[in-house]
């Protein structure tokens, strides 16, 4: 048989332990007032399988248990370390003092392209991501150290929140990984 589709078991999946043990990408994920249970459940689940450090969920972002963030999550809510901020700005002005990089995922002006960002590898970085309408609130943006856009070539320019996270963490992850 060619290409056989590979069991659950044959995944070399980590448990909850040794994912908290395991060597973390330096990524913590900013949700700015995320509406979407669905969504928040879905970055969820992609920060889990990049490894993420942590996740903040900020404003009115929706925090675990949720049965709605649960159905996407599949019990990422577990592994991925999760903290409750009420206010974004705040926050990122604390990471900043930590030493962290702080980017927003946004259109802007004199935003980098996601393909021309390099990340330095031994930096952290905070990635927000913004609201389902209004995107990242502007005083977060006008805070942030860079400001990151996603290249789009068609008629919409929007992506939606889940699909943003993972396009910009596989892009970080793998740009980490590249020696």
């Amino acid at each position: 048989m060619k290409n056989r589709k590979l069991k659950n078991s044959e995944l070399d999946r980590k448990n909850i332990k040794e994912f908290k043990d395991a060597q973390k990408t330096p990524l913590i994920i900013i949700l700015d007032n995320i509406r979407s249970l669905n969504n928040i459940g879905s970055v969820f689940r992609t920060a889990d399988a990049f490894l993420v450090q942590k996740i903040y969920l900020c404003g009115i972002t929706a925090t675990p248990p949720h049965k709605d963030i649960q159905k996407t999550a599949l019990g990422a809510t577990d592994t991925v370390e999760w903290e409750h901020q009420p206010d974004t700005l705040t926050l990122i002005k604390k990471l900043k003092e930590e030493r962290v990089k702080v980017l927003s995922i946004e259109q802007a002006e004199d935003a980098i392209m996601l393909n021309d960002f390099t990340p330095k590898t031994e930096q952290t970085y905070a990635i927000i991501f913004g609201n389902e309408v209004k995107g990242v609130q502007q005083e977060v943006v006008s805070e942030s150290d860079t400001v990151i856009e996603i290249p789009q070539f068609g008629s919409k320019h929007s992506l939606n929140i889940s699909v943003s996270a993972g396009v910009v963490i596989w892009d970080l992850f793998c740009k980490f990984r590249v020696d």
